[in-house]
């Protein structure tokens, strides 16, 4: 094991004291603290650190198990539970009542959510809620299943809300298949109609479905329209290197100096590379990996996750894809062998459309951003993978270094 957290934000969420935390916001709520385990983590050094956990409560009607999360910042928060030991503040709360997603809980009660499909005019009868993804004070989804229809309530900041919706019509009107939104409320839910098919994820791990060729992706990201590029710019994974290294370093210290330099060899790889002939106003997805793409019948039939949309480099959507890929098929993930397949027939039709040295830099970029995943999601065994995609964004270096002395005839990285 590395020696425990070396940031005193993390160490306060993730250690011991953070029965402390848990206690304080329930006993004046009237609950009893019998166990808690973390969730998930979500570290900026210096700036704000969430963790949200599995707590286990003696209700005075009994026990059962709750999500709650807290958040620590130097800054005093608005809403909810407020600690403070002078010189931090904490924010606590139970899900769903996120005080940075207002719209949470009414995405998560079936009498609201009943109301919410009458007022869009749809039949609510039979209304069964899921909770399919929580980021606290990010974002959730909640899958709505009624005896007529099936949709998404996405809930976000409410401060976003309206242009997400507006995204979704600009694509849909454009005929980019993406789902189509019904409506926003101003408490931040933004009603989604599902894509045709199944996720680029669970094809590459059933191998039920064809891959789709890699012409078609590329056409996928081609098809957006040029009004993306007008919106604000949003900076790549990859130019943030340096935060993602000290998240890392944060979480294992025995890491620091390793991953720091590496990410200094991304950034001065990145200052250092030939502008594209786009020069960044390309229309982007701006997160583009297998989970975002579905696929029906071996071709490409949807787009999922379009808030990060704007101008940008086709070589940095291209490099999203293939590190995602690239973690799929050097861990122990059922989607393994369909990754290294898509690797290998995908990277060199990429290589022709952008810098095969650009792509592979700014997969390591990517690479070092998923590095901070096992940690923040509390995996199992969490710092061995984590030094496994540390080693991974060395080997896609080693893979761009060879593409700029002309190797790039194979361009998969060796990944045993």
């Amino acid at each position: 094991m590395s020696d425990p957290p070396s940031d005193p934000d993390l160490s306060l969420l993730t250690g011991p004291a953070a029965a402390d935390v848990l206690h304080a916001a329930l006993e004046p709520a009237g609950g009893r603290l019998l166990g808690w385990s973390l969730r998930d983590v979500d570290h900026r050094p210096a700036d704000r650190t969430t963790a949200s956990y599995t707590v286990r409560v003696a209700w005075a009607d009994g026990e059962r198990d709750e999500t709650f999360a807290a958040s620590v910042t130097a800054r005093r928060p608005d809403g909810g539970l407020v600690v403070t030991d002078g010189d931090r503040h904490i924010q606590i709360w139970r899900f769903p009542f996120d005080p940075e997603l207002p719209g949470l809980a009414a995405a998560c009660y079936p009498s609201s959510a009943t109301d919410l499909l009458r007022g869009l005019g749809l039949d609510p009868e039979g209304t069964r809620l899921r909770v399919v993804a929580y980021r606290p004070r990010k974002r959730a989804v909640v899958e709505v299943v009624s005896a007529r229809h099936r949709l998404f309530l996405k809930v976000l900041r409410p401060a976003v809300v309206s242009d997400v919706h507006e995204r979704h019509r600009l694509l849909t009107a454009a005929g980019v298949a993406v789902p189509r939104s019904l409506g926003w409320s101003d408490d931040g839910i933004v009603v989604l109609e599902p894509l045709v098919g199944t996720p680029l994820r669970s094809a590459l791990e059933s191998g039920a479905a064809e891959l789709p060729d890699p012409v078609d992706l590329l056409s996928l990201l081609d098809r957006l329209p040029a009004p993306i590029a007008d919106l604000p710019a949003r900076q790549p994974w990859s130019a943030h290197a340096q935060h993602y290294a000290g998240v890392v370093a944060a979480a294992v210290p025995a890491l620091d100096t390793h991953v720091r330099g590496l990410a200094q060899d991304i950034t001065s790889a990145l200052t250092s590379a030939p502008p594209s002939p786009d020069d960044g106003a390309e229309p982007t997805h701006g997160d583009f990996y297998d989970a975002q793409v579905f696929v029906a019948g071996g071709t490409v039939s949807g787009l999922l996750d379009i808030d990060t949309m704007g101008p940008g480099r086709r070589a940095d959507d291209l490099a999203c894809l293939l590190a995602h890929l690239s973690v799929l098929a050097s861990g122990d993930f059922p989607a393994a062998p369909g990754a290294r397949s898509a690797l290998e027939v995908w990277t060199p039709v990429f290589d022709r459309r952008v810098d095969p040295v650009e792509l592979r830099v700014r997969a390591a970029g990517v690479v070092l951003s998923l590095a901070t995943g096992p940690y923040r999601a509390q995996d199992p065994d969490w710092e061995t993978a984590t030094e496994h995609r540390v080693d991974l964004v060395e080997r896609w270096l080693e893979a761009a270094s060879r593409a700029g002395s002309g190797h790039s005839e194979n361009p998969l990285i060796r990944l045993s």
